[in-house]
């Protein structure tokens, strides 16, 4: 009979994405992950697989806790002010992180997509779930009519997607509130 854990899991995994938010994955050792997590190396095992399932579960969380739910919400705006709010938030995030420890999906992207075929399947279909956001809600607008019909609907969706990826890793360099709004302003204004 399985003994019952003796943590809490999503505490724990909260404690892994910090962990590998702040070291990164390459530098971030079983031993620091457990440490961090307040659990043993073989509890880390038994519950969460090795560091690279454990990394898994930790965008996943991550993504549960403020992609999804920011799509969620938004989505119940009008599409075209939905677009919008999406990357004013983004920018207010970035502007507000003082350890400018930008966003763990697009750090991950960053550094572990071009040497992990797997990690960068999960990374491609997190990144996929906000471009389908921006499309949806694109395509929603324009039978509203609030965004032009003649607007690549995809193509649009991937520029916001671009401009997002490019104000996050910006912002790791200089959060500075008029250059991230720049860097926005010319991709939102293809949606007037």
């Amino acid at each position: 009979m399985a003994r019952p854990r003796e943590f809490d899991e999503a505490t724990a995994l909260q404690a892994a994405i910090d962990c590998f938010w702040q070291r990164g994955y390459a530098a971030t050792s079983v031993r620091d992950l457990a440490a961090s997590m307040g659990i043993s190396g073989p509890s880390l095992y038994n519950a969460f697989g090795d560091k690279h399932a454990l990394f898994v579960q930790a965008l996943g969380h991550y993504l549960d806790c403020s992609t999804r739910p920011r799509i969620e919400r938004l989505g119940a705006m009008p599409p075209k002010q939905a677009v919008r709010t999406f990357i004013d938030e983004i920018i207010a995030a970035s502007v507000s992180d003082r350890e400018r420890r930008g966003c763990f999906l697009i750090n991950s992207a960053l550094e572990v997509a071009p040497h992990d075929a797997e990690l960068r399947a999960v990374i491609a279909d997190r990144l996929g779930e906000i471009e389908t956001f921006f499309r949806r809600s694109i395509k929603a607008a324009q039978a509203q009519g609030t965004v032009p019909p003649e607007r690549n609907a995809k193509d649009l969706a991937r520029l916001l997607l671009g401009a997002l990826l490019g104000i996050r890793v910006l912002a790791r360099v200089n959060p500075d509130r008029a250059l991230l709004e720049g860097v926005a302003r010319p991709a939102l204004s293809l949606l007037d």
